[in-house]
């Protein structure tokens, strides 16, 4: 399996990454994690490369992924094409406007509900690892949680696993491939193409 966590400086994309490959590792399996970001710290193109094996890992070259979760437009666009035919995609649905093409695309509101549930974005990123993991089933919950544990920071961790636990209940509802035909912002339909 080889994801992309990718985004802006700034949206916790690399922690994204960190945290799954790390829960890979406590579910027995084997992960690499890379990241690339621009020489801006906040606003530059981001991304975040995970790997996971349940056998030996010989390459760290992502010739084509398994799944690309995009929280900005410009990462989307500048990441799509390294997708596998077969790829799935996750987009933060109020940054990203994916191509008619990507019928295996499902969107998520994740900093808007962030803002709305928890009174900050920053929780946005865990929340989109919750909402991905619940749809994809890339690690345990025991080990997701285990690692969002650790690797916050002090006093955030209830926060946290809060955050995660929403996006795992927006990933439990029922997702079509196809596109909706117009949802309005907000309805359920409109977090899934």
């Amino acid at each position: 399996m080889r994801l992309r966590f990718a985004g802006f400086g700034g949206q916790g994309v690399v922690l994204c990454g960190f945290v799954i490959g790390k829960a890979a590792m406590y579910d027995g399996r084997n992960s690499f994690h890379t990241q690339s970001y621009g020489s801006a710290s906040r606003g530059g193109l981001t991304t975040s490369d995970v790997g996971i094996e349940d056998g030996e890992i010989y390459d760290l070259v992502h010739d084509r992924l398994d799944l690309l979760v995009t929280m900005s437009q410009q990462s989307y666009d500048a990441n799509r094409g390294a997708l596998a035919d077969d790829g799935s995609i996750f987009y933060e649905s109020d940054l990203v406007e994916p191509s008619p093409d990507d019928v295996k695309a499902l969107g998520l509101q994740a900093t808007d509900i962030a803002f709305k549930t928890f009174g900050r974005k920053v929780f946005a990123n865990i929340l989109m690892i919750g909402f991905v993991n619940q749809v994809a089933d890339l690690v345990s919950l025991d080990s997701l949680i285990r690692t969002v544990t650790e690797v916050v920071p002090p006093g955030t961790e209830e926060k946290n696993i809060a955050a995660l636990e929403e996006g795992m209940r927006r990933g439990k509802k029922p997702l079509t491939a196809s596109r909706p035909s117009s949802p309005e912002r907000g309805e359920p339909g409109a977090e899934s193409r």
